[in-house]
C-alpha cells in the first residue's frame, strides 16, 4: 500500500465513520478498486481508532463528566443520585429545549445524558449493556466479514438508506424529540441500541446511522440519541481493536509504519470535521438526506461488481 492510498483510505474513514454512510463499506469498495485484497482487518480497526480519538476530543467534557459521576456513584453509594452536575448548564451543541405553550423551543441548558448523577448513572449502565450486546454480535460478524462478497456491502448501503428514511419518519410521527419525555436511556432501550450497533458491524451498514436510528426507534430523544451513539462507540471500537491486536505485526510488515501513520492522521482530521457537521444535521433531523447518496451508490455497486 502506498502513502497516497493510505491517505485516501484515511480520508474515507474519517468522513464516513460519523456520517451515516458506512465507513467499513467505503473502505471495502476503495480497497477493491485499489486492488488491495490482502489488507489486514486490523488496518481498518486502526483507522477506526484514529476517528475514536476525534470522538474523545469532541465529547471530552461529557466523557469527563461521566467519569466523575461514575467515581461519585461508586464512592458515595448513590447518596448524591439526583444532584445536578456543575457543568450541566452548558448547552448541548444540537439539543432543542422544552418551552412554554405557544412559544417555539430554543436550545436547552439541560444535558440529557450527564445533566444529573441519576441521568449519568443511567447512561453508564446503558453503555455497558449496549456494549455487551454489540460485542456478542461482533464476535460472530468478525468471522463472517472476510468471507462476504463485495455485493453484500452494496446491499448494506441500501439497507442503511432504508433505515435512515424509516427512523426519520418514525421519530417525527412519534415525537421522539420531546424533551419533556426524556428520562435517560433505559436498559431495554440500551439492549435494542446495542443490537442495532451490532448490525452496524456488517459491511455497508453504517454504525452511526444504525445506532442513531435504533435509538430513535426505541423512543430516545433525538439529541440524546446522537450523543449516545458516539459515546457508546468508544468501547465498541476499543473491543474491536483488542480482538484484532494479534495482527499488529502483520500490519507493520505488509503495509509499513509510515502509510499507517499517514492514514490514521487523515482519518483523525477528517473525522473531527465530519463529526462537527453531523452534529448540526442531527439537530435539524435531516439524516435521511444521506439516503439520496446511499441508494444510487448501492445500486451502482451492484451493477459494477
Amino acid at each position: 500500500m502506498t502513502i497516497f492510498q493510505s491517505i485516501i483510505l484515511g480520508v474515507l474513514q474519517g468522513i464516513a465513520e460519523f456520517l451515516p454512510i458506512s465507513s467499513s463499506g467505503h473502505l471495502n469498495v476503495a480497497q477493491e478498486l485499489f486492488g488491495l485484497s490482502e489488507v489486514p482487518l486490523l488496518f481498518d480497526v486502526m483507522l477506526h481508532l484514529a476517528t475514536l480519538a476525534a470522538v474523545i476530543l469532541y465529547f471530552r467534557k461529557k466523557i469527563a463528566r461521566l467519569f466523575v459521576i461514575l467515581f461519585r456513584w461508586i464512592f458515595t453509594s448513590g447518596k448524591q443520585e439526583g444532584k445536578a452536575f456543575p457543568s450541566a448548564t452548558m448547552a448541548s451543541p444540537f439539543s432543542p429545549t422544552p418551552s412554554p405553550r405557544g412559544i417555539a423551543p430554543k436550545t436547552p441548558e439541560a444535558d440529557l445524558l450527564t445533566g444529573t448523577d441519576e441521568l449519568g448513572q443511567k447512561t453508564i449502565l446503558a453503555v455497558i449493556v449496549a456494549t455487551i450486546v454489540t460485542g456478542a454480535i461482533g464476535v460472530v460478524t468478525s468471522k463472517l466479514i472476510p468471507e462476504l462478497p463485495i455485493k453484500v456491502t452494496c446491499v448494506g448501503f441500501l439497507f442503511t438508506a432504508c433505515l435512515l428514511i424509516f427512523s426519520s419518519i418514525w421519530a417525527k410521527k412519534h415525537d421522539s424529540n420531546n424533551l419533556e419525555e426524556a428520562r435517560g436511556i433505559s436498559i431495554l432501550q440500551a439492549l435494542f441500541i446495542g443490537f442495532m450497533q451490532g448490525v452496524g458491524t456488517l459491511p455497508g451498514v453504517s454504525r452511526s446511522g444504525s445506532t442513531i436510528a435504533g435509538a430513535q426507534l426505541a423512543g430516545v430523544n433525538r439529541a440524546a440519541a446522537g450523543e449516545f451513539s458516539f459515546i457508546v462507540s468508544i468501547p465498541a471500537i476499543l473491543g474491536a481493536f483488542v480482538l484484532e491486536a494479534k495482527d499488529l505485526g502483520e500490519v507493520g510488515s505488509q503495509i509499513g509504519v509510515l502509510p499507517v501513520f499517514c492514514g490514521c492522521l487523515a482519518a483523525f482530521a477528517w473525522g473531527y470535521l465530519s463529526l462537527s457537521i453531523l452534529m448540526k444535521l442531527i439537530r435539524k433531523g435531516k439524516l435521511e438526506w444521506f439516503a439520496c447518496y446511499l441508494i444510487p451508490l448501492g445500486v451502482a455497486g451492484l451493477i459494477l461488481f
